[in-house]
């Protein structure tokens, strides 16, 4: 690029050429790179982080203007020049190539959804997704924080979600006090609504078998009024540390963290009233967000998950006692990691489906792709009768 960078583009270009070269979620690397150059503003972060994502998300039909070889100044000066959507309807141009999605992944999509259905998935999933927050019913109410916000911010109800408040901006939550005093999470509403799936009575003991940093507890360990039990397990420690500090900003008590190895675990078999498994998956429900994910794809990255995703529900299967309850989910919109599993283990274990599954597609404005059904463990004595 011949002209001289202004501050905000030498930024982006350094953190393209840095992106390149490490293998961190976008998002994540992103957070790192500014809290280590804290020169860098909120306007500027906000210009670098939508022009990043933007470029990211239309790479593939931006690469297919550009001169080859291809780099990241080429791209920004295509980016500069328009909006690269304006090409969505241009038939010359090959589908996935105006969809910015590598044709492998087009095409698995086209195969799994129909081609009216993938078309749409791929459109909304090159849009900013909205910003939604769950409200810590422990400690306030929706309304509460509604009434408080609305003077400072253009929020809303959301419409599926009991707990849920949209922003129509983004914002630096975490700088705000009702944040730091634990009032409410980020989690979109979708990731809300399949947390509201587990429904334990105060009395019941509850694990969540692929915890990460807790998101999904968080949503309905309100339910359990601060009794009963719950554990949360991951084979990632790092990301168990990262729970405890938001259970405890939350104010919840009855919670503890349950390692892979920890010498109890085997004694929880059988025991369980609900377990909860938000399994590995794809993430193609959450694209929007991680833009960086498609250019990573692998086809038969979704067998091996696949694979991985029945391993886990086997083994979380264990510690449900008879009668109770498990619930599979997934951010993926792909019938290979959702109907297909269900299928799957209703075949394989005695388990009875109790609700239609809970299914959700990436919608412009609204809520990502999920995907949750709760199974009741038929007792093996209803099974010999």
């Amino acid at each position: 690029m011949r002209h001289q960078l202004s501050f905000r583009e030498h930024h982006l270009f350094s953190i393209l050429g840095l992106y390149e070269t490490q293998t961190q979620p976008l998002d994540l690397f992103l957070r790192n790179y500014f809290k280590s150059h804290r020169a860098v503003g909120s306007k500027d972060r906000k210009f670098i982080c939508d022009s990043l994502y933007a470029m990211i998300r239309w790479r593939g039909l931006i690469d297919h203007f550009c001169e080859k070889p291809v780099t990241w100044e080429k791209r920004y000066a295509f980016f500069k020049e328009g909006d690269p959507a304006k090409y969505l309807n241009d038939d010359a141009i090959a589908p996935h190539v105006r969809a910015s999605f590598p044709r492998s992944f087009f095409n698995l999509l086209e195969e799994s959804l129909g081609k009216q259905k993938a078309w749409e998935f791929c459109s909304v999933s090159n849009e900013t997704a909205p910003t939604t927050v769950r409200i810590n019913p422990a400690k306030t109410t929706r309304e509460a924080l509604l009434e408080r916000w609305k003077a400072d911010f253009d929020v809303a109800p959301c419409l599926h979600s009991p707990l849920g408040i949209l922003f129509k901006k983004k914002e630096n939550f975490f700088a705000l006090p009702e944040f730091k005093d634990g009032f409410f999470e980020v989690q979109d509403e979708a990731s809300q609504l399949i947390g509201n799936l587990v429904a334990p009575k105060p009395t019941d003991h509850v694990l969540d078998y692929c915890a990460g940093s807790g998101g999904k507890t968080l949503a309905f360990a309100y339910k359990m009024q601060g009794r009963g039990q719950i554990y949360l397990h991951d084979i990632r420690p790092y990301a168990l540390q990262e729970a405890k500090k938001r259970l405890k900003r939350a104010g919840i008590q009855n919670a503890q963290i349950l390692l892979p190895d920890a010498p109890h675990k085997s004694q929880l078999a059988g025991s369980m009233d609900w377990v909860l498994v938000d399994a590995p998956c794809s993430g193609t429900g959450t694209l929007r967000r991680n833009p960086d994910m498609k250019w990573k794809f692998d086809p038969e990255m979704v067998q091996r998950l696949t694979v991985l995703q029945r391993e886990i529900f086997k083994e979380a299967l264990t510690f449900v006692k008879p009668n109770g309850h498990i619930v599979y989910a997934t951010c993926s919109v792909l019938p290979q990691e959702n109907e297909e599993q269900i299928a799957h283990f209703q075949k394989e274990f005695s388990l009875e489906l109790v609700a239609p599954p809970l299914q959700t597609f990436p919608q412009t404005g609204s809520m990502d792709g999920f995907f949750g059904a709760v199974f009741r463990l038929i007792p093996q004595s209803a099974i010999n009768n």
